[in-house]
């Protein structure tokens, strides 16, 4: 008969660690490399798990070094206990999962820094093969200063990315309701979509509502649209006849219930993150500077009409209240100036960073985190690679779906980027015109700066200027002159 596999509350019972594996651990770790200093004296490595947490702090600390803690809350309060009376200070762990979010806030309320580390710093070392190996491979790693810490916003910024992130959610799943009204009302050959371009919007909804309810008559369907609808009623009476299954409509019902709900989710989600922007602490603006004054008075007089437009122009989805407002009284500058960058973008920005960008010394520190600076491998001074670095940066895709935007832009950003785009391949040119618009952002929002737009004509005379001074170093370098007729 096989022998029956312990639980893991069973084996915490029991106290004790596979013996084979401590003995393996002992003798790979006995050996200690005096040529590295010690950076971090007080420090404790674990390995994070959705069943159990493995936690080294070092031979020196106590007679049973390495300890397995469930995951549950009155095991996370026994591992707290037990590194403060191990006089530890500062804890190591790599980001796995969702897991490590309930350690890191037990760890953080006794006071203690936590290390949340990505695994691509680790990965590539070998003869690591089991939990209590990682726990001390960590922990040593760390007392030598080798790991790079994560950026975590404070927990005020947290709590408005956790709201931000839900409601995202919320409007991808509203969106797939109504492409399942679409479905349904197609396989009843209800041409509405054909008509309206949201059937989403005012009369989109009001004539599902009613069909929903009983009504069939074309023409009384075709009499709910909106004056603004450019399709005449005859239009809508054609589209408006269908097929009328009961499967389907039973199935339309479902969906106009679902989508009622996720409308629901996405009020109470805007009164959440009202709430949230409302507690941030306002962020005093800079004086005007004279020199801001002399660029605004150089500014292209078609960029405050594009303002204008912008402004009175909501985008779908936009939360009721004034956003904008909330977002200039908490990041004391107006990112949405920059051309392509809306509310909705700046919105992502505040979520996942903050207001406080002074964990990247330059511009060149925050485009790097954001994987949006090239990162190449270079041997030789030659170089040997471009290297495309995974993961998934959501401040970095909403900068590449601004850059994205500014293509028939008659604005500076939109002649840089479409002379980005025949330079440099499309993804290429989109990655680079998203660096740039971090690039500014960084400037405004840790220097007050303000992004003045002088226009198409402004980027061309510049451009035409660089090519010219291009041609006499060319030519200078081959003994030669440049002359222009006139």
């Amino acid at each position: 008969m096989a022998k029956r596999k312990m639980s893991t509350f069973e084996r915490l019972q029991r106290g004790e660690l596979n013996r084979k594996k401590r003995k393996q651990l002992e003798q790979q770790i006995a050996n200690q490399d005096a040529s590295l200093q010690i950076v971090h004296p007080d420090t404790a490595g674990i390995d994070v798990g959705n069943d159990s947490h493995f936690v080294s702090v070092g031979p020196a600390r106590d007679a049973q070094w390495v300890r397995e803690f469930g995951s549950w809350t009155e095991d996370l309060r026994r591992m707290v206990e037990w590194l403060q009376s191990c006089g530890i200070k500062t804890v190591v762990m790599q980001s796995t999962g969702y897991y490590w979010i309930a350690l890191q806030e037990a760890l953080e309320k006794a006071e203690m820094k936590v290390w949340v580390v990505n695994a691509r710093g680790t990965k590539n070392l070998p003869g690591r093969k089991s939990d209590v190996q990682e726990c001390e491979w960590l922990r040593r790693l760390h007392s030598y200063g080798l790991l790079r810490n994560s950026y975590q916003p404070p927990e005020q910024i947290r709590s408005l990315r956790t709201v931000w992130r839900r409601r995202e959610t919320v409007v991808k799943e509203a969106g797939r309701a109504v492409q399942g009204m679409h479905k349904v009302l197609t396989t009843m050959n209800v041409r509405l979509g054909n008509v309206i371009s949201d059937l989403s919007g005012t009369t989109g909804m009001t004539i599902v509502r009613a069909i929903v309810k009983g009504e069939r008559d074309p023409r009384k369907l075709a009499q709910m649209r909106d004056r603004r609808i450019k399709a005449s009623e005859q239009e809508m009476v054609l589209s408006l006849e269908g097929n009328w299954q009961e499967d389907a409509l039973f199935e339309l019902q479902q969906v106009v219930d679902g989508y009622e709900f996720w409308q629901k989710q996405l009020e109470a989600c805007d009164q959440k993150l009202k709430q949230y922007l409302e507690a941030l602490p306002e962020r005093a603006r800079e004086e005007e500077k004279p020199a801001d004054k002399e660029a605004e008075a150089k500014e292209d007089p078609r960029a405050r009409r594009r303002r204008r437009i912008k402004a009175n122009k909501k985008q779908k989805n936009q939360p009721a209240f004034d956003l904008g407002a909330a977002q200039r009284r908490t990041l004391g500058v107006d990112l949405c100036r920059i051309d392509g960058i809306g509310e909705m973008t700046v919105q992502s920005i505040l979520s996942e960073i903050g207001p406080d960008l002074s964990a990247w010394p330059s511009e060149k520190h925050f485009t790097a985190w954001l994987n949006l600076a090239p990162r190449r491998d270079i041997s030789g001074g030659k170089l040997i690679r471009h290297v495309v670095v995974p993961g998934k940066q959501r401040v970095a895709n909403a900068l590449r779906m601004a850059a994205q935007s500014l293509k028939d832009s008659d604005s500076y950003l939109g002649a840089r980027y479409r002379f980005l785009k025949v330079r440099l391949e499309g993804a290429r040119a989109t990655k680079a015109m998203a660096r740039y618009l971090a690039c500014l952002i960084y400037r405004m929002m840790t220097k007050g700066q303000t992004w003045v737009d002088r226009g198409t004509e402004f980027f061309e005379a510049k451009r035409r200027q660089r090519d010219i001074q291009a041609l006499h170093r060319k030519a200078a370098a081959l003994g030669a002159k440049v002359v222009f007729q006139a």
